[in-house]
């Protein structure tokens, strides 16, 4: 694959060829309810699995299937899992079990473990089939005693399957296992959600739209169901209602972008946390803490989960809530500062004038950040200004006040509603300055990608000449292309995702009637390779060209080679992705004629080039949440620096504390001086110096069965469930 060649360097790094599963067997099964993007999982477990050399094996209908074992219990092979990663539910079945939940069940569901030697152990479903999973890791060593006791094994089968080693992977549309960020399936059925709500506000006249939880209950403890509130609406205001009931419609359909790299990552994971496991290693859950990978003791998650319910069952909600852990927290935070409008008598009075404008490219979730920060600096007080077209309105003086009912229903519309323009304010300096003085603005918000981060770099070099750029100043970064350093994510850059994953999908699909094709699909994002290398990797992509891994003719003749085998298969059909600038003379066009030519006789070729549809469409349901709670964070940050800011009478803030960037690292959200950022990025090609995401090529490669060296230094090392946890600072927090 393109740039597998690359030297490695010598330093302390832990690569996974030293971790073999030869002469091990993984089992992998779904168990509970299905969930969107476990199909991703067991793909990943599977691909994983066979490259490192280890037997896996397929339990078709969980539980059920590992206690009446035969054809249940089945071999998996590299082709068995393909097309798998578009298809909702789960493909190898999933089932309630009460016979599992026996000691006689779980004896027989042993046995049929040890005569396979099946000794590791991928479950993916809620907490309680996480916790059955546990129950028989517990008990194995008491079981196998009684199958040689009943002479149904032998000394040597005992001893050959003496520890049986277990690592989950939550696959739940509720989202409600203690542990994790995210669990399998929750941002697909964010997205069937969402659909049907933009679907209804079109349809409805006055855009009150109550969303209620099927389990929801008040504070002491009595249900609210749809039909109660809807009662409870026409009986008190005389308004028209109607109850929608999404039921099903939740689990089903396509899983998004996020689940599938969420599900590949985990799969994968899993598998290396099974060969690091040793005979005293607990049963692990893999989860997602930020961006980051992590392995968590199963029965501390369980338990905490536990005490979740226990503390609503003792109505002590705040105590729930915090249980439920910082990322949950501040959801619900965030969704309580903006639901409602408070009295302006209720309102501090900071007399803060703040500006808020886009800049660069159009992103989806650009309106839904404006919205957030509109109505949390009017909370916090401040008289909110909005700039159009960008930094080209702001010298026009094209700013004006926005209220609270200004950015109304902003957040499902895509683009940019303020306007956005790539022009940068070095050249206008004196005339943006003339405008601060006008209307007095006191601090700047800018949501935007790459120029955005060049025109606060722009302004807060200025300072030493223009006293109107002494201001907090803070900017989020909004593009498809993830391009802007000091963040993992940007706002954008998942609707994109889901963009790009779509067309792959209807792509892929066309080519099942037709055997033996091979698409090239070019991807935008400027010099950045992040929409090529995500896109390919929730897509199936057999190869992904980008600048950041550079590749040659050589490359590219082992790419066709490769395809070319796989023809042999029973996978038929071959997907590339090429990011827009990964090489100026290998062309989307070169590459389509090299590949035609090449593969003649063997497969034929087609290409797409994807465009500005990258860029369009309602934002995804994670870029709406993103962009919501960042924006609130930034929003935050600018009022406790305004307040530092303020002496004799005015705002001066000159300190590069005072011009910052709000980015996701890791697990966390940071407000970085973009001062300090200059030096991460490289200014030529408009991207980070650095870049995490690179770390998931080796992934996709493997995915895709290429050989290759896979860094797993960084992988998720065995943490545990904190409970107790530190106050957050001011320039860092959970997203």
């Amino acid at each position: 694959m393109a740039g597998a060649g690359a030297p490695k360097r010598q330093d302390t790094r832990k690569f996974f060829e030293n971790l073999s599963g030869a002469g091990k067997s993984i089992a992998v099964l779904t168990s509970g309810g299905d969930a969107q993007g476990m199909n991703a999982a067991v793909r990943a477990v599977v691909r994983m699995g066979i490259y490192v050399g280890a037997k896996v094996y397929f339990i078709h209908e969980g539980y059920q299937g590992m206690v009446d074992g035969g054809d249940n219990i089945k071999e998996a092979t590299w082709e068995s899992v393909s097309s798998m990663l578009q298809v909702g539910g789960t493909v190898i079945g999933s089932a309630r079990c009460k016979e599992f939940r026996t000691h006689e069940g779980r004896l027989k569901a042993a046995h049929n473990l040890v005569q396979r030697n099946i000794t590791n152990l991928c479950v993916i479903g809620g907490d309680g089939s996480l916790t059955g999973a546990n129950l028989f890791r517990e008990e194995w060593s008491g079981l196998l005693d009684e199958l040689l006791q009943q002479g149904l094994i032998d000394e040597e089968a005992a001893q050959r399957n003496s520890a049986l080693h277990i690592v989950g992977m939550v696959g739940s549309i509720d989202n409600d296992f203690c542990g994790t960020d995210m669990t399998i399936g929750t941002d697909s059925a964010l997205h069937r959600i969402i659909e049907v709500v933009d679907a209804i506000m079109t349809t409805a006249q006055r855009l009150n739209i109550i969303i209620v939880a099927e389990g929801a209950i008040d504070r002491q403890g009595q249900p609210i169901t749809s039909d109660f509130v809807k009662d409870l609406v026409v009986r008190c205001l005389g308004f028209d209602t109607r109850v929608t009931i999404l039921g099903h419609v939740q689990r089903g359909g396509t899983p998004s972008a996020f689940d599938r790299i969420l599900a590949s990552r985990m799969g994968v994971e899993a598998v290396l946390a099974l060969l690091e496991a040793s005979a005293n290693t607990p049963a692990c859950v893999v989860s997602l803490v930020g961006n980051q990978a992590v392995r968590l003791p199963l029965m501390e998650c369980v338990q905490m989960t536990q005490e979740v319910q226990k503390a609503m069952d003792e109505k002590k909600f705040d105590e729930a809530v915090r249980l439920r852990g910082r990322s949950f927290e501040n959801n619900l935070s965030t969704y309580r500062l903006l639901s409602y409008r408070k009295a302006d008598s209720e309102l501090p009075n900071s007399s803060f004038n703040v500006a808020v404008m886009n800049v660069g490219a159009p992103a989806a979730g650009m309106n839904a950040a404006v919205r957030s920060a509109v109505r949390v600096g009017i909370t916090e007080g401040h008289k909110m200004f909005a700039v159009n077209d960008g930094f080209e309105g702001f010298y026009k003086g094209q700013i004006k006040e926005i209220k609270w009912g200004d950015v109304g229903g902003w957040t499902g519309q895509g683009g940019s509603l303020l306007g956005t323009k790539r022009t940068l304010p070095g050249k206008h300096l004196d005339k943006i300055a003339e405008q601060m003085r006008i209307h007095n603005i006191n601090a700047l918000l800018v949501i935007g990608g790459f120029e955005a981060f060049e025109s606060l770099l722009q302004l807060y070099e200025a300072r030493a000449d223009y006293e109107e750029f002494c201001i907090p100043m803070c900017m989020l970064p909004a593009t498809i292309s993830n391009n802007v350093p000091g963040t993992d994510l940007s706002i954008g850059a998942d609707t994109s995702l889901n963009a790009i994953v779509e067309t792959c999908d209807r792509i892929k699909q066309s080519a099942s009637g037709t055997k033996r094709r091979v698409f090239i699909i070019e991807t935008m994002g400027g010099y950045c390779g992040y929409l090529a290398t995500v896109g390919g990797l929730a897509a199936g992509a057999d190869t992904v060209y980008i600048y950041e891994e550079p590749f040659d003719i050589r490359d590219l003749q082992a790419n066709v080679e490769h395809l070319t085998q796989k023809m042999k298969t029973s996978i038929q059909r071959g997907l590339v992705l090429r990011n827009e600038n990964c090489n100026e003379n290998f062309t989307t066009d070169f590459i389509y004629q090299l590949y035609t030519e090449e593969g003649r006789g063997v497969f034929d070729c087609r290409k797409n080039i994807l465009g500005h549809m990258q860029q369009g469409g309602a934002p995804s349901p994670f870029d709406r949440n993103f962009g919501t709670k960042v924006a609130a964070k930034a929003m935050q940050w600018i009022t406790r620096t305004l307040k530092d800011s303020y002496k004799g009478g005015r705002v001066f803030a000159n300190s590069e504390e005072t011009a910052c960037l709000l980015g996701m690292r890791r697990r966390a959200m940071v407000f970085q001086p973009v001062s300090q950022l200059r030096d991460e990025t490289d200014f030529v090609h408009r991207i980070p110096k650095e870049q995490w995401w690179l770390k998931l090529r080796p992934l996709m490669k493997i995915l895709a069965k290429y050989k290759t060296s896979y860094d797993v230094s960084d992988s998720g090392q065995l943490e545990h469930v904190t409970r107790v946890r530190p106050k957050e600072s001011n320039t860092s927090s959970a997203i």
